[in-house]
């Protein structure tokens, strides 16, 4: 149920794995099949429920939290909003099969502000589907997984080391790509004062190139900085905002809110490779926070609103 629970929130849990390895155990006479099914349903029901209510609450807080938690964030449900709108009742039937999009779609479906009742409904037939489908897997086939499930005992150890394997390589995945990014070429990085202060002298542009653009009605970003959409880089105009090029003999200043600056880092390496005078402001938008430097709403514009169900 532990498990169940913890990759409904979004951590690297193996559910599945889990689910099938219990089934096993049921079949054997460890544990109860209907408890152990029902507790596994309830586990899981409980988490998209409280997934559910903080997408209802918090909006794109919880969704952007939950894009930097993904293993590949560049996949992230988040870029398929759209897409979500218009299959959400149906694919909440089948996200729990989908990797990523099982912990996105109660959130995105509290977020589009879909009923709770009607989220209820889908979910739980959904939910059904996936713990039966697993479950029931491993009960019909215990004799291929009696060799690991020789007691309740011994499937707790196994689902404890499983976890524990799961984590490593979700920590080993980012040390990774750490150690990919320190193998790129450097990048300029300067502090939030020095990017402020070069802006109001108007020898500098500051650009906002978070990935996710803005779909916030309540978004900010820093004062006078302009949108720069990191994946449109490939086109010839990319540079251009509201008409006007950038200015060959200003100093371009990059920020986004990603960890270690990721996406303000490859938008950089793109543009010097271009000759674009920039730098990364270190820290992003954050760091630009804790600085007490000015800050401005998103102009109304600007925001993309993420769609919402009809009541």
């Amino acid at each position: 149920m532990a498990v169940v629970f913890l990759e409904a929130i979004g951590l690297p849990a193996p559910a599945a794995l889990a689910l099938l390895v219990g089934g096993g155990a049921a079949a054997n006479g460890a544990l109860n099949p209907w408890l152990a099914a029902a507790g596994a349903l309830g586990a899981m029901m409980t988490a998209d429920t409280l997934m559910f209510l903080m997408g209802r609450y918090t909006g794109w807080w919880l969704l952007g939290m939950l894009c930097r938690l993904s293993l590949n964030p560049e996949s992230c449900i988040l870029r398929s909003a759209d897409s979500f709108y218009r299959r959400g009742r149906t694919l909440l039937l089948f996200a729990k099969f989908v990797p990523g999009i099982n912990t996105m779609a109660p959130p995105l479906a509290g977020s589009m502000n879909m009923r709770l009742g009607q989220f209820l409904r889908l979910d739980l037939v959904g939910a059904t589907l996936y713990v039966g489908s697993w479950f029931g897997a491993g009960f019909l086939f215990s004799g291929a997984l009696e060799a690991i499930t020789r007691g309740y005992h011994t499937f707790g150890k196994i689902a404890g080391w499983v976890v524990l394997a799961a984590i490593a390589a979700y920590v080993g995945f980012h040390l990774w790509t750490w150690r990919k990014a320190r193998g790129q070429k450097p990048v300029p990085v300067v502090r939030p004062d020095e990017a402020a202060g070069a802006l109001s002298a108007e020898s500098a542009i500051i650009y906002d190139v978070r990935s996710h653009g803005y779909y916030d009605a309540k978004a900010m970003r820093i004062q006078g900085s302009r949108r720069l959409e990191p994946n449109a880089l490939h086109q010839p105009n990319a540079l251009q905002q509201e008409g006007d090029d950038v200015p060959a003999d200003k100093q371009v200043y990059l920020y986004c809110t990603c960890i270690r600056d990721t996406t303000s880092s490859m938008v950089a390496r793109s543009l010097l490779e271009k000759g674009v005078r920039c730098a990364v402001i270190e820290g992003g938008l954050r760091a630009w926070k804790k600085a007490g430097l000015p800050l401005e709403p998103v102009p109304h514009g600007e925001v993309v609103l993420l769609p919402v169900f009809e009541s």
